[in-house]
């Protein structure tokens, strides 16, 4: 597919892709603009192929953890470079690239600081091309190898509060996403995450390969149309997702549960109702399932077009609902475990398929 060049232009691109791919979750849209800005501070950046990548080389993910409606939350970009730093004096392994955990408005960037900080080649291999709630869900079926040990680093969180955390985990992928995620919690809310080293063979056969370009891509086709017409942009976006907006209408109630790390809940827009675990996980109109985890369902403000994640949406808003099946997505293995969208519908209390 060739490599993508970052500049400003492509920054805005990816964070406002990767926040409608982010189907409510996947970091804020701030976030992924400062840790864009700071990273092409360092200079020239690019994103690889995985085929640019020798075989013989080791992978590694970069994320951030937290649950999105936390107010204490702090991370910065030395957090993230840390990070790695904490992560390569614990692991004796030679790191031949970075990828990303998911798509989403923070998370289309993960690794981009990194990388320009510390000249390790960025690849465009998502772990999934959508947002997921757990750690686990974006190992890319690591969970499922027998006696897989996961390393994991996470640090974050404000000094000037005493939240500021680092720690290193090493154990199952269960494990130590549980540690990680209690990390965050210790921090305030957020913390950037480095984890398990693979091989180039195992990213190519278990990533969402260009999955960043696709948020590239979309996001240009949404900034074009909200240039044109602010109030048409969300229906341009679920054209080129072959996607539909199923709604258009006024929040009526929202419930939102901050606990472990997660932000929980439901939001009403008239006879529509949307659980979401971080990212949404359900759309009903009156009790009649329209879209499930991992098809993305993404909201819209109605005035500005701009989207609105599950942290960000407020009663009384105008907004839109977008759905689209997830055969239009780009996913890792992770999307393919039944066991853990199971686990996402016990969480939201649904059945999810």
């Amino acid at each position: 597919m060739g490599k993508i060049k970052i500049d400003n232009e492509v920054l805005n691109y990816a964070v406002f892709g990767g926040n409608i791919l982010g189907g409510g979750g996947g970091g804020s849209r701030k976030v992924g603009m400062e840790l864009g800005k700071a990273a092409l501070g360092y200079g020239n950046i690019q994103m690889l192929d995985i085929d640019d990548i020798p075989e013989d080389r080791l992978i590694i993910t970069c994320s951030a953890v937290g649950a999105p409606a936390a107010n204490l939350q702090r991370m910065s970009p030395e957090d993230a470079i840390d990070a790695i730093k904490i992560f390569k004096r614990n692991v004796d392994k030679k790191i031949g690239g970075i990828i990303t955990n998911e798509n989403g408005g923070g998370s289309s960037i993960n690794g981009w600081i990194q990388s320009a900080a510390l000249d390790l080649p960025l690849v465009d291999a998502p772990c999934n091309g959508r947002a997921h709630p757990t750690g686990v869900m974006g190992s890319m079926g690591l969970n499922n190898i027998k006696d897989y040990v996961s390393c994991q680093t996470a640090v974050g969180g404000n000094p000037e509060i005493n939240k500021h955390i680092e720690i290193f985990v090493k154990g199952s992928i269960e494990n130590t996403s549980n540690m990680v995620r209690k990390a965050s919690v210790c921090a305030g809310g957020l913390v950037a995450v480095v984890r398990n080293p693979v091989t180039v063979k195992y990213v190519k056969k278990n990533a969402a390969l260009h999955g960043v370009k696709h948020a590239i891509e979309l996001g240009k086709v949404f900034l074009k149309a909200l240039g044109k017409n602010p109030c048409t942009a969300p229906e341009k976006t679920a054209e080129y997702l072959n996607g539909e907006i199923i709604a258009d209408g006024r929040v009526d109630r929202i419930d939102l549960k901050t606990s472990g790390g997660f932000d929980t809940g439901k939001v009403r827009v008239g006879s529509f109702e949307i659980t979401f675990w971080n990212e949404y996980m359900t759309l009903e109109k009156n009790g009649e399932r329209l879209a499930s985890f991992p098809d993305l369902i993404m909201t819209f403000d109605s005035n500005t077009g701009l989207p609105v994640t599950s942290a960000e949406i407020k009663k009384d808003q105008n907004v839109k609902i977008l759905k689209t099946s997830r055969e239009n997505l780009r996913l890792g293995s992770g999307m393919r475990d039944v066991n853990l969208i199971t686990q996402a519908g016990e969480i939201v209390n649904k059945k999810i398929l």
